[in-house]
């Protein structure tokens, strides 16, 4: 894997990129240190001017050229997310259709989304004025991607950003970076200059060094809260755009389809080994139809098929280490020593977590606050509808929720009262289409992400307005 020659040239450390299922070696990327920055930026500067000197219908072609490239290179692609991530065949497969929907959506906002005339003449006093606004770039963008989705969450940072005129110094998770280098060769090779995305491959303190550089103008980063407040802290004067954790709550209610809930649910709780942020983590099942749903999902959850992702029968790959495994494990432990009741799961070889149901699960516990980021997933019964919305809004952070019912009425009252980034009505809380907007509710929300809202987050309006005297 290539990674650039201004990495190669003056790194001598190397990050090793290991198989999650079975540690092997994939390949090995510079390890750049914080001294680096300053060549970083230089790189990045020589961007700037390159990227802003585009014309829109330019960057609309390179991100549909690139988008065919991946999609002529999608079996590499997939196994590339397959080794590197741990996704099994189908979910790799689907992450790459998405990163060739992610450019093409990418590519016209380049061409559509240019500003928009401002009607100066419907203001007493300003009738002789007429003008427009542009959407300009920023410049200089740092963006910061994790290892769940390391190739389309990539592209939902590079596509509107290349669509607005910025260029990028992108920093890849350490643990999954290979998809992302492929998908900035693919660029490469589209036409976009080479100076336009700089790669910076690396730890925490390198990170903590682009962040804090003055002449950055925005920090786009996905990833844990602990990591977003120490970027808020240290970015100074800059734009923020953070889609953090979640700890998705669906609703199912008495009167919904039972057995295309069940199938829904499962799938949105356990997809890439529950390492989503917008995975289904607590279930809130009505009572009257509780032991119906717990016996039907713990029996489908029971037949998931847990281990190598390369195999096309498995359906929860490993998790990204062997580390977060046991780290899941042990908040499962600690959950039943706190009361909970085990159905199905808790079984760990290696990297591997099988896919693993609880309730009765104590609402102090850690399961049941904070984001478990694994295939975890908490049943818990209700009785009452504003119960039911009074459990999903109890943590002070949220990305999406769902709720399943024929029920109109009800399903409005919960998109109203729900405090979260969307509402999925019948459907899993992990359902999310590249185009719509992105994000979270309460502590920890900054910013979109769907094309056109980071786009416009990474844009900045230029009006122009020309009085005409005569």
């Amino acid at each position: 894997m290539n990674v650039s020659r201004l990495a190669m040239a003056i790194v001598g450390q190397q990050i090793d990129v290991l198989n999650p299922f079975d540690a092997s070696l994939i390949d090995s990327v510079p390890d750049m240190p914080a001294a680096q920055v300053p060549q970083l930026l230089a790189q990045g500067r020589l961007g700037v001017q390159a990227s802003a000197a585009l014309p829109r219908y330019r960057r609309a072609q390179i991100l549909e050229q690139a988008a065919r490239l991946i999609e002529e290179d999608a079996g590499a692609f997939a196994a590339l997310i397959i080794a590197e991530a741990g996704k099994t065949l189908q979910q790799a497969r689907k992450e790459v259709k998405r990163c060739v929907n992610t450019l093409k959506l990418s590519a016209e906002e380049a061409r559509r989304n240019g500003g928009e005339v401002v009607p100066f003449d419907a203001y007493e006093g300003s009738e002789s004025r007429q003008g427009w606004f542009s959407r300009e770039p920023l410049g200089l963008i740092v963006a910061i991607t994790p290892y769940n989705d390391p190739l389309n969450l990539v592209a939902h940072k590079l596509g509107p950003a290349i669509a607005g005129g910025n260029a990028v110094i992108l920093k890849p998770s350490e643990l999954a970076p290979l998809s992302a280098l492929k998908l900035v060769e693919c660029l490469v090779a589209a036409g976009l200059p080479e100076s336009v995305v700089t790669v910076a491959t690396g730890g925490a303190e390198l990170g903590k060094a682009l962040v804090a550089a003055r002449e950055v103008r925005m920090i786009s980063f996905t990833g844990g809260f602990v990591t977003g407040e120490h970027i808020a802290r240290g970015a100074g004067l800059k734009k923020l755009a953070m889609d953090l954790g979640g700890n998705a709550p669906v609703i199912v209610l008495e009167d919904c389809d039972l057995e295309a809930t069940v199938e829904s649910c499962v799938s949105g709780a356990f997809w890439a080994a529950g390492q989503n942020c917008i995975g289904t983590q607590r279930l809130l099942v009505q009572a009257s139809i509780y032991p119906a749903f717990r016996e039907r999902f713990v029996a489908l959850s029971s037949r998931l098929v847990c281990g190598n992702p390369a195999l096309a029968e498995t359906d929860v790959g490993p998790m990204i280490t062997e580390q977060a495994a046991k780290n899941a494990q042990a908040v499962v432990d600690e959950a039943l020593v706190q009361g909970a009741r085990l159905l199905c799961g808790h079984v760990r070889e290696g990297a591997c977590y099988a896919a693993t149901v609880l309730e009765q699960v104590d609402h102090a516990s850690r399961l049941w606050c904070n984001e478990v980021f694994a295939p975890v997933v908490v049943l818990e019964p209700f009785d009452e509808f504003d119960q039911a919305i009074a459990l999903a809004n109890a943590p002070d952070y949220s990305l999406h929720a769902g709720i399943f019912t024929n029920d109109l009425g009800k399903a409005l009252s919960a998109a109203k009262r729900i405090e979260a980034g969307g509402v999925m009505i019948n459907d899993s809380s992990d359902y999310r289409f590249d185009a719509m907007p992105f994000g979270g509710f309460k502590y920890g929300s900054l910013g979109r992400e769907g094309v056109r809202f980071a786009y416009e987050e990474m844009t900045q309006p230029k009006v122009v307005c020309i009085n005409n005297l005569r």
